[in-house]
């Protein structure tokens, strides 16, 4: 049977060849390229006949394409699709007049072009290869992807601000692809629409204020009903612009102005009198305040989901103790506390620690008159656990995990070497944990790095005694190729 490595590159293609099992069409030309797959940048891949692997900024799968070349290396190049000769059935029309290959393009989005479920499958499917290459495992059970609305889900956003002389005008928004230059966006799809159509006003706000040029970002925080801006501002503000800015927001009302002059602990709200900011989750009559600069989901929608799935997993009975790891201001710990006997919030940052204390009380009772569980919440750098930490924080039935893109791999690793100590795998000279110490029946691990969890995976499933049971998508970012994903790990 011939194949696609065995056609000769000096030769002219033969139009009858299939490619990868689909056949050329028959009025193809020799420098067509049949796209077979997507990469992790949302690129299409495809092989010249010569067998060099080509990756195509804007081209899908199953499209026969031509493409220019911008960068070349041994094995493989770096194209722009430059026209499609044949269409892919899950190409869409996007819905961003900003998006695209053209010169000013926005480079906030990369998979606008491809149909949203056939997003999520492509995801799915980085997930599987990420646990099977790296972490060597399998999920016995995938789990139906987390997905919600596509459009006007980014609730969190870091809007950069640039006066342009040459244009005489202020642009804020997202970089164009591929560039330092800020894209001129007169509207954003994936920005709540209330945002999106403050984007003009902000322009006109910032060319109006005396230090415009001095102004390099606004950070963007939406609650459930308070929009903050937080204006990064490297010189002072002179009174008058603090005036156009409280004129902003009684024009524009719920949005609230803070202003950063330094690092992120200088951030203060212009109006302490307005409500604060915060966001809720219903299902556990739960509401978090939170400030601007604090890490929160940056879709609500999603996290909404997120959570009640995970606490569904995780199965926490109100005889049980957990813990949970890079807790942050208490996004599961709260909900978590509905339900448990008591739980450990662990998280490295002194200040999330203390409003999780803040948001527990603040919670107790809840918005059913529940009283939550005990809590206690404790500020520790998790990227040098040890197993003698790990003891010390006490037995806990379950585990639920949340770390950031880095992973959780001090801390698995800490489990890990508790194991192999008992199997009598481990070093004599490595710590020997109490034999009354016993490792949680079951871990949820919510991810935003595939590759990083798959890491993990493998030290639990290899090394810890752990079964991978269950993991799947939770498409946070609609329209981007980022990943994130949640995964079950039981003892035995």
């Amino acid at each position: 049977m011939t194949t696609e490595s065995a056609i000769d590159p000096t030769t002219e293609p033969d139009a009858a060849l299939p490619v990868h099992g689909h056949p050329r069409p028959a009025h193809a030309q020799p420098d067509w390229l049949f796209v077979h797959a997507l990469d992790l940048e949302a690129q299409g891949v495809a092989r010249k006949p010569d067998g060099k692997v080509m990756f195509i900024d804007g081209a899908l799968p199953f499209e026969w394409v031509s493409a220019s070349t911008y960068r070349k290396k041994n094995n493989w190049e770096a194209a722009t699709l430059t026209e499609i000769h044949q269409e892919s059935s899950l190409r869409v029309t996007p819905r961003c007049p900003h998006f695209g290959l053209h010169p000013g393009a926005c480079g906030g989005c990369k998979m606008q072009h491809l149909e949203a479920s056939a997003q999520v499958a492509m995801k799915q499917r980085v997930l599987e290869d990420n646990l099977w290459h790296l972490g060597k495992c399998k999920p016995e059970t995938m789990l139906r992807p987390i997905h919600g609305p596509a459009w006007g889900y980014r609730w969190r956003a870091r809007l950069s601000v640039r006066h342009v002389l040459k244009k005489g005008e202020v642009l804020v928004g997202f970089h164009e692809r591929k560039s330092r230059y800020i894209a001129d966006m007169r509207s954003c799809a994936i920005l709540p629409p209330h945002v999106s159509a403050l984007l003009l006003p902000l322009r006109a706000l910032i060319a109006s204020l005396d230090a415009r040029d001095t102004c390099p970002q606004i950070e963007l925080a939406c609650g459930d009903t308070v929009t903050a801006l937080v204006l990064r501002h490297l010189e002072p503000l002179t009174a008058g612009d603090i005036d156009k800015l409280h004129a902003f927001s009684a024009a524009h009302p719920g949005v609230q102005w803070w202003l950063q002059p330094k690092g992120p602990d200088t951030v203060h709200c212009i109006s302490p009198d307005t409500p604060p900011l915060s966001y809720s989750l219903p299902e556990f009559g739960i509401t978090m305040p939170f400030r601007p600069t604090d890490f929160t989901q940056v879709n609500p929608h999603i996290n909404r989901v997120l959570v009640s799935r995970a606490l569904q997993w995780l199965d926490a009975q109100s005889n049980e103790r957990v813990i949970d790891w890079f807790c942050g201001l208490g996004n599961f710990t709260l909900p978590i506390a509905t339900c448990a006997g008591s739980v450990l919030g662990v998280e490295g940052s002194e200040a999330l620690v203390a409003r999780a204390r803040t948001n527990h009380a603040a919670n107790s009772p809840n918005a059913y008159g529940q009283t939550l569980a005990p809590a206690q919440f404790v500020a520790r750098n998790l990227f040098e656990m040890t197993p003698e930490m790990l003891v010390a924080d006490g037995v806990a039935d379950k585990w639920l995990v949340d770390p950031p893109r880095e992973g959780a791999f001090a801390l698995v690793k800490a489990l890990a070497d508790i194991h192999q100590q008992r199997l009598g795998q481990a070093a004599e000279s490595g710590y020997v944990a109490p034999s009354g110490w016993q490792p949680p029946t079951r871990i949820v691990y919510v991810s935003c790095n595939p590759a990083t969890l798959a890491r993990d995976a493998g030290l639990l499933v290899h090394q810890a005694g752990y079964r991978l049971r269950a993991a799947g998508v939770v498409n946070m970012f609609p329209h981007t190729a980022h990943v994130e994903s949640m995964a079950v790990f039981e003892r035995g």
